[in-house]
């Protein structure tokens, strides 16, 4: 898988702009994507190392329209904790 198709987007929530200080970015990837896949994204996207990586999947919860019930999509998202000495600018 390319770098741009593994990582989607970054997540910003207050939560996850603390962590920032942790050095851990949140990243809503691809559900196909393995561990490794997202550390070498990562690495080739921001240009920086990465020591860790922890993923997460949440399933999506059914909505009431008023055409009926909807499904939001699955998300997979990313914890990636980088080396003390990088850092990314996400904003």
């Amino acid at each position: 898988m390319e770098a741009t198709t593994v990582i989607r987007k970054p997540l910003v929530t207050e939560k996850n702009t603390a962590a920032i200080e942790e050095n851990r970015y949140v990243f809503e990837v691809d559900r196909r994507a393995s561990k490794s896949d997202i550390k070498r994204a990562v690495e080739e996207i921001y240009k920086v190392r990465v020591t860790s990586v922890n993923t997460a999947n949440r399933l999506g919860k059914i909505r009431r329209t008023r055409f009926g019930f909807t499904r939001t999509p699955d998300l997979r998202k990313a914890v990636v904790r980088v080396h003390p000495d990088d850092r990314i600018e996400l904003f």
